[in-house]
């Protein structure tokens, strides 16, 4: 049931503050670099960090419950042992990726 909600949330999470994120990366780069400039220093902030977490967090829980359902339409996985497996394996994998997404980014 966590999954669930968890895919339900992340999913509105991206398509709202995601889009916002997007809209404004984009009007700062069409603002100049002024506008810009802006833009990457309140995201370089703690708090716009803290967006870009989460949004990664999102798209990579989002991504892991969409494949663990994508098994269970094609009829898959639906033994009750392998069904609690996936359920909690897939939001620690996010997390995972995550955070070996960010580790790649800020060792560049």
């Amino acid at each position: 049931m966590l999954v669930s909600i968890l895919h339900r949330a992340t999913g509105d999470g991206m398509a709202l503050v995601g889009l916002g994120v997007l809209v404004w990366w984009l009007g700062a780069l069409a603002g100049g670099p002024e506008a810009y400039g802006s833009f990457q220093r309140i995201m370089g902030s703690v708090p716009g960090m803290i967006v870009l977490v989460g949004l990664s967090w999102a798209f990579f829980t989002h991504l892991m419950s969409g494949l663990r359902h994508f098994v269970l339409d094609i009829g898959a996985g639906y033994e009750l042992n392998t069904n609690r497996l996936w359920s909690i394996a897939s939001p620690v994998i996010a997390v995972v990726l995550t955070a070996a997404f960010w580790a790649v980014i800020l060792i560049r």
